[in-house]
């Protein structure tokens, strides 16, 4: 299994977007607070459809306490200041994917001092900024998940 870390989420269409993401994947959803929003928030419910009942979301109250608790096996902080294209990592089961709030990203504390061979990014075109987090959240998972073999997935035969 992976885990999708949410370090103090803003948008709850995002987060909304990212269970349904979750339960669709098998991946668990991890949030960090302070969340920008209320759990039940309508813009969440909406996103997400009716996909909560299938993620068991976990929160934490900080980023420390995720790690304590969790131990997850390797912890990659997506950024746009990553050396490493998402593409290029080898995920193995038991990794987590950290992704920062909307509007600033990860704290340059926690990046500054965070192994850079776990630092990845998404290629952008110059002049770009950022990805929505709940697309850049799917392009990432779903990734790690597919050199995982899509496990647990169900794989539909091609008639060719």
């Amino acid at each position: 299994m992976l885990d999708i870390v949410l370090y103090q989420p803003e948008i709850p269409a995002n987060t909304g977007n990212i269970i349904r993401l979750c339960a669709n994947t098998g991946a668990q959803l991890h949030l960090i607070h302070p969340l920008g929003f209320d759990l039940d928030d309508k813009k969440l419910r909406r996103a997400g459809l009716d996909y909560h009942e299938w993620v068991n979301v976990r929160q934490y109250a900080s980023l420390q306490d995720y790690i304590e608790k969790v131990q997850p096996k390797r912890l990659f902080a997506m950024t746009t200041k990553g050396t490493i294209v998402y593409s290029d990592a080898a995920f193995q089961q038991g990794d987590a994917l950290l992704f920062g709030p909307e509007t600033r990203g990860l704290p340059d504390a926690f990046l500054s001092h965070h192994d850079p061979a776990l630092k990845l990014y998404l290629p952008m075109k110059q002049q770009s900024r950022s990805l929505n987090l709940s697309n850049t959240v799917a392009i990432a998972l779903y990734e790690a998940w597919r050199q995982l073999s899509f496990s647990g997935a169900v794989i539909k035969q091609q008639n060719l």
